[in-house]
């Protein structure tokens, strides 16, 4: 094998596929990049038994042939060589040499026969949309997934189609996001929830651009294709919660309030509730709602802290108690220079939606207050 590439496509062909490397196991294959050669192109995969990723990408080919190399290795070598072409080729002691102006260097490589194939998956649905749609509607709701593994089907963000809409939905048990969109083509009703992995790593190859990705399910696999790039995850079985009938359609109290100022606030009352983080849950933020004023305030051994914000309120006056990080975590995702947020009663779920939109909204569950 000797190809020839150029450091800055070879670069994005690498930070497209490393994620898919398995950082724990047994499998010394399984911590390796592929290197397939087909005429004028190279394709690099990487497969941890969860996620597979394939890159294809032009450069020439002097002679054709395959390899698996040590994906860490093999990628801190090609970011610190210069910014211009690389030799890289497969010597008769089956060493990988990689060549760069006056670099050298020779890695050990290993089969790729005992690479493992990526899933073959029977498309059943698919859906098309700008790749920038996808990466948004992602970052909008991936930071509400869980993290933890008690319950395994929160770990991923539901993917439902339902009369030509698209909506993907996070729940970890305390907040939910939601996210929808309209889609171009008509398509049928399918559902199905992908790893939260997967999203994260999807949401970096992903362009902000308008061309499209196809993500197409099966019955245990889902897959997303771009141009160049093809990323293949299992889905999560179970049963994903029904959030069309936790999120509230009335509220007792609503306020109309300019985002960067509630986030803001929410940020500097952050400083005395994270102040010891073993306390988070013990020390909520306290919102009050009283007529035409929001006030949030915290007090713990640390010291206390009190923001008031004037905003439009409508509805009853009420005291809730909720973990600011949440709230931080949903104003971040917003764009929208104004939101609603809409209270039911202190200890009933809150929602935040932007004002001008009903594209995406933010359910976060309270916190209950202590008795002064």
């Amino acid at each position: 094998m000797q190809i020839i590439c150029d450091k800055d496509k070879i670069i994005k062909a690498i930070n497209s596929v490393v994620k898919g490397v398995a950082s724990k196991t047994t499998m010394p294959i399984l911590e390796g990049i592929l290197i397939q050669t087909n005429d004028n192109e190279i394709k690099l995969t990487t497969y941890d038994l969860e996620i597979g990723i394939e890159y294809i990408m032009d450069c020439e080919v002097k002679e054709q042939g395959s390899t698996v190399v040590n994906a860490v290795m093999f990628s801190e070598i090609i970011r610190k060589l210069p910014d211009t072409q690389i030799y890289i080729s497969l010597n008769d002691k089956n060493l990988l040499q990689i060549e760069c102006e006056g670099s050298l260097y020779k890695l050990a490589t290993m089969n790729p026969a005992e690479f493992p194939e990526l899933p073959k998956i029977e498309v059943e649905n698919s859906i098309e949309l700008e790749q920038n749609n996808l990466k948004n509607m992602i970052r909008k709701t991936i930071f509400a997934v869980s993290t933890e593994d008690t319950r395994p089907i929160f770990t991923g963000c539901l993917f439902q189609i339902e009369n030509n809409q698209l909506s993907l939905v996070a729940i970890d048990g305390f907040r939910l996001a939601l996210r929808t969109i309209f889609l171009n083509k008509q398509t049928n009703n399918f559902s199905a929830v992908i790893p939260g992995k997967t999203l994260n790593e999807m949401n970096k190859i992903l362009s902000d651009s308008f061309d499209f990705v196809r993500i197409g399910v099966s019955k245990n696999q889902a897959l997303f294709e771009m141009d160049n790039c093809k990323v293949v995850t299992r889905i999560l079985e179970g049963e994903f919660l029904n959030y069309k009938n936790v999120i509230p359609t009335n509220w007792e109290s609503k306020i109309k309030v300019n985002k960067n100022n509630l986030q803001n606030s929410f940020k500097k009352i952050s400083l005395i509730s994270l102040s010891n983080k073993k306390k988070e849950k013990k020390y909520p933020v306290k919102v009050e709602i009283d007529i035409g004023k929001v006030t949030i305030s915290c007090t713990n051994q640390t010291g206390d802290a009190k923001e008031e914000l004037f905003v439009s309120t409508e509805g009853k006056n009420l005291e809730a108690g909720f973990n600011p990080k949440y709230f931080l975590d949903s104003l971040k995702a917003i764009e929208d220079e104004e939101v609603f947020v809409e209270f039911g009663t202190s200890i009933s779920p809150c929602l935040i939606k932007p004002t001008d939109s009903s594209e995406y909204v933010y359910m976060i569950l309270p916190i209950r207050l202590k008795e002064e």
